[in-house]
Order: C-alpha cells, then structure tokens, then sequence
C-alpha cells in the first residue's frame, strides 16, 4: 500500500526509548533511486552515516519493508525512520515530578531542559525524560516551555483527553503566572498591562513587536526590588500571560526598555550560551499554573518548587 492511500501518516515504527519515528515525505521528481534522493534531502548528514543506515535497513517505507540505497525511486509516499543526534548535550539538571494522577502529570522543568525533542536535543527532554519515567509512550505535551525557561509543564497521558485539556488553553481558561528579574524599571509605572502585536519575519528564529492589531497580552506587577552587588538595581517581576505567543514574555519586558536578565534572544545581537554552557540561566520562571480541570471538574493548582538564582538571598 502506498502511503499516499493512508488518511493518515500510520507509523510502521513503534515509539522507541521514548522518542517516535521521524518521517519524510517523498515528492514527486527526477530521482532515480531512494539513495539519491536521500543523500540530497539530508545534505547535512554525514554521507557514510546515511549509506550506513540504509545498510542497516534502519530507514523504511510505510509498509514496514526496508529501503536501500539502490531501492527504485517512488515519490508520494513516506519513509520512516529514528532520528539520532551524535554527541548531544546531557542536561544535568533533575526534573522533579510535582503531581500525577490517571490523566495529568506534572513536572517542574529545569533551565537549558527542551520540551520535546528538535534540532540537537532528542534524548534530553521533558517529555522523552517522562515517557521514560513512566514508560508510557503514549504521554504528551499540553503546552510547552522555551528550553531556556523552567518551571510548571503539564503532560496528558491518554491521547483522547489531550483535546479536552488544549482547549482551555485556547480559551485561555488557564491561569499562569511567572517570575521574572530584570533591571530596576523607574520609567513606568507598575502595575500594567501590556499588549502588543507578535509576529515571526520569513526566515528568522527571533519575534519581532509589529505596528498593528494586537495580538498578546501580560498583565505585570513587581513583587520586590533590591540591590545586587554585580547587576545594580534589580527588580523580581509578577507576569500573567493573557494569550500564549512564543517568546511573548521576553519582548513586553524588552518593551519596557528592562529585557529579562541573561536572555540571549533579545535585544537582538545578544552572545549565545554554547549549549553545554550552564553558568547563566534565563531569569524567567513559569512559577504557578491553575485551571478547572474538565475530566474531574476540580479546580487545580500547580507552583513550582524553584527558585530565580538572583533572588536576594537565594543560595547559588
């Protein structure tokens, strides 16, 4: 059968130490072998490591069956396959478990900790760390968190609830609230709110505030301010997402002219962290999360047990 006929991409690989198969689609083109066509698709990987794999029999069509390098090429169809990421960078950070029942299980992500696997983290992630944990492979994420941000993240673990709880998040029936320090700001006054509209350029990583209808909302108070020895005056802020854009925190601080402390996005131009650099995490938090939830119709609350290390005294 060709994959073409599914309704669905059906994976013929089982979820494998917590990770699930990757796939590629195949267009139609001028390929004459599946090799070929490989060997220009994945251009970055090394081309012994592909010849390998293909050798090995580890990248296969949906019906299961093996392809080789001289497998004739067959477009509209996918190949299936186990991503692998040489070298990756262990995070040794613990993720503690904050709560678990039969649908929920919520976990207290550690800074530099990808959600969920992309790019050069596959292995250390939350949600393949707690797949792992409960051996379950049927878990997923409700939401995500940026791999620079620690804090409370939600996991479903029976794919036909996860709808019901994505829902209030869409309806923004969530209440989330988060911890942010950053320079002393004498300029505004607190508290406010905060809108703007977000949006991502073609072709950049980075989110840029745009003139125009907004589109993102925080709701911002300062909880204390203090005097820190290397940084000067410094101010522990209460953030309360409205909407739930990508990077929304990190800009309507910048906004305010007091980017978030040790931000490596933004203002723009900003020196990344290499990515086994732990020494300067993001001084963001994502300390509480509430809801109704809709299979007990309960009301919960989730806070995270950690604490922002430029706190007053916090001990490093």
């Amino acid at each position: 059968m060709n994959c073409a006929d599914l309704e669905g991409p059906l994976a013929p690989l089982p979820v494998k130490n917590g990770i699930a198969p990757s796939q590629v689609w195949l267009p139609p083109g001028p390929w004459l072998t599946m090799g070929e066509f490989l060997l220009e698709r994945f251009e970055h990987v090394a081309e012994a490591d592909l010849l390998y794999r293909l050798e090995q029999g580890d990248i296969v069509a949906c019906s299961g069956e093996a392809v080789r390098f001289d497998t004739p090429y067959e477009g509209k169809q996918r190949l299936w396959y186990y991503r692998s990421v040489p070298n990756e960078v262990h995070v040794p950070f613990d993720m503690p478990i904050l709560y678990e029942d039969e649908q929920l299980i919520v976990v207290d992500k550690p800074h530099f900790l990808t959600t969920t696997p992309g790019g050069q983290y596959l292995m250390h992630t939350a949600l393949v760390r707690v797949r792992q944990q409960f051996n379950n492979y049927d878990i997923a994420p409700l939401h995500r968190l940026d791999r620079e941000t620690a804090g409370v993240l939600l996991f479903c673990r029976k794919p036909e609830l996860r709808g019901a709880y994505q829902v209030l998040f869409q309806k923004q029936a969530i209440e989330k609230e988060y911890e942010a320090i950053a320079a002393t700001n004498t300029n505004v006054t607190f508290p406010l709110v905060y809108k703007s509209r977000l949006s991502s350029p073609k072709g950049q990583i980075s989110i840029q505030e745009m003139v125009g209808e907004p589109n993102s909302e925080t709701h911002m108070s300062v909880l204390q301010s203090w005097q820190h020895p290397e940084h000067g005056a410094l101010s522990q802020y209460l953030l309360k997402p409205i909407t739930g854009r990508k990077h929304q925190l990190r800009l309507h601080m910048l906004g305010l002219g007091t980017p978030i402390l040790n931000d490596s996005y933004y203002p723009e131009g900003q020196p990344r962290l290499a990515p086994d650099d732990f020494s300067r995490p993001l001084q963001l938090l994502a300390r509480s999360i509430a809801f109704v939830d809709p299979i007990s119709k309960q009301y919960c609350q989730f806070s995270s047990q950690q604490q922002l290390a430029l706190l007053p005294n916090v001990t490093p």
